[in-house]
């Protein structure tokens, strides 16, 4: 075993704390990762608050996960010490299933989750608040040299979450997308959709964040509360990305696709949400769900990043800050993603 400093929550709604670690040491086909950063995502809160109620204690959050190679076991052929890499939301799978099979390993029936699940060895697998991982090479993904390592954590789970959706229905030049919500996956479908070539509009609660979405590439803003404006954007947009972690009015804004439309779930919200089967029948409309992506299409994420500039918008923080983070999370106070920077622990 290696040691590793970490935060880790030890009960539901308590203060995260300090947490020494220990890591597996590299088998055959494992990659061991000094850790030089973690994005800090939104799902991190629900499983410290054991939200979906399946969390154990203590728990060492963290999916968004960047470094460098510090050791590789013999049969490791990917990488080698000194390279740049990332681990997002996953850290094995069955390898065998259908879903194994398409490269699409984050709906593998075994899926192992990065933290919050139980490893091969029976041991619960911790996350990217820390100082170390080891992962099977499958798992880990190269960061371009063109992306920051600070700013490349956020892409592996909020740049993927985005990036997966928008290419599984098509967004490109002659389509309308349209984002609510511009947080930390508003920010990155933005620049992606706009990279892609789609027309971008962002729908948000007020219009404090309008200059911002002009900035990263939105060519158009509305206002969720202005009843004229939703009205007159009816039947506007070919795709909507709904990245709101909390109940929404669905039905407003189904109404604002076009026939053949598709609304887009990626936040998770933990609450069930009221649907009218009318804006669906009336338009061949569909609601939809995305997770994040496999590790084949991860890395094509990467790599679109790194060809078009494209990388989070962040606020780095220290370890002590990470508690201070989370209440400004809930507050919706940041722009656009935390980051820790681990050499603080």
């Amino acid at each position: 075993m290696t040691s590793a400093k970490s935060y880790a929550a030890y009960e539901a709604a308590s203060p995260l704390r300090p947490y020494d670690l220990e890591r597996r040491e590299p088998g055959p086909n494992d990659v061991l990762i000094d850790i030089k950063y973690c994005g800090i995502c939104h799902t991190d809160l629900h499983f410290v608050n054991n939200d979906l109620g399946n969390t154990h204690y203590p728990l060492v959050p963290g999916h968004e996960i960047t470094g460098v190679v510090e050791r590789v076991g013999a049969a490791v052929t990917r990488y080698k010490p000194g390279d740049r890499v990332g681990v997002g939301c996953m850290v094995d799978s069955c390898r065998h299933c259908a879903t194994c099979q398409r490269d699409e390993e984050q709906f593998c029936p075994e899926v192992l989750f990065t933290y919050g699940g139980v490893g091969r060895d029976g041991t619960p697998t911790q996350g990217g608040y820390s100082t170390r991982i080891t992962v099977d090479q499958r798992f880990v993904l190269r960061i371009p040299e063109a992306i920051p390592l600070d700013r490349a954590a956020p892409l592996l789970c909020a740049g993927i979450t985005t990036y997966s959706p928008l290419r599984i229905w098509n967004a490109g030049p002659d389509t309308r997308v349209a984002v609510i919500g511009l947080g930390g996956l508003g920010h990155m479908a933005v620049k992606i959709a706009a990279a892609l070539g789609a027309a971008v509009t962002v729908i948000s609660t007020s219009d404090r964040k309008k200059d911002d979405a002009l900035r990263l590439g939105a060519q158009d803003f509305l206002v969720s509360g202005d009843a004229g404006a939703l009205e007159a954007a009816a039947g506007r947009f070919d795709l909507i990305l709904n990245t709101i972690s909390a109940p929404d009015d669905l039905n407003a804004h189904l109404n604002l696709l076009a026939t053949d439309g598709t609304m887009v779930m990626l936040g998770l919200a933990t609450e069930p949400m009221p649907v009218s089967t009318l804006p669906l029948l009336f338009g061949r409309r569909r609601l939809a769900g995305s997770l994040i992506g496999g590790t084949v299409q991860t890395q094509e994420m990467l790599d679109f990043c790194a060809q078009h500039g494209i990388a989070a918008d962040i606020e780095m923080i220290s370890a002590e800050q990470i508690n201070e983070a989370y209440e400004r999370m809930i507050r919706s106070d940041v722009r656009y993603r935390f980051v820790i920077d681990l050499s603080t622990l």
